[in-house]
């Protein structure tokens, strides 16, 4: 696994963070966002989508549970704060939001810990307000080693 640490002072260094995170994305990658409340983390999927050429209003699905913002690959944003028990996933279909064909964005992926894969890779987000950030994204080998193929 690769751990990397970051900080942003202010809310246009905590998006170029994002989008320089974005960058390194590519199709079937599967991103799991966590943080608090006001953490930024539809802030940094909103840099990540504009840094992939995507022009989308991006916006919290928390209500949707998922917005679809297209493009090639096509992003997904999953919400999953609202989810309450594991069956919602199935009622409302979240498993076809992944794909090799795809990058799907997560906010709160511990409220399904089951749906997002193994290789998911984890951005923890720290702060809030008008506080600095930290994130510490980790990857997983299995990541690193399709990465080079």
């Amino acid at each position: 696994m690769s751990v990397n640490r970051s900080s942003a002072a202010n809310p246009a260094a905590f998006e170029a963070l994002a989008a320089a995170f974005a960058r390194t994305l590519e199709a079937g990658d599967v991103v799991a966002l966590e943080g608090g409340l006001g953490s930024g983390k539809t802030t940094f999927v909103a840099a990540a989508v504009r840094a992939l050429g995507n022009r989308a209003d991006v916006s919290s699905p928390t209500f949707t549970f998922w917005h679809r913002y297209g493009g090639s690959p096509s992003l997904e944003h999953l919400d999953l704060y609202r989810i309450d028990d594991p069956s919602q996933a199935s009622e409302l279909g979240l498993e076809d939001a992944f794909g090799a064909d795809r990058i799907v964005f997560v906010e709160w992926p511990s409220r399904l810990p089951g749906l997002l894969p193994a290789t998911a890779i984890r951005v923890r987000i720290s702060g809030s307000g008008d506080e600095p950030r930290e994130l510490l994204v980790e990857r997983f080998a299995e990541s690193a080693a399709r990465r080079r193929n």
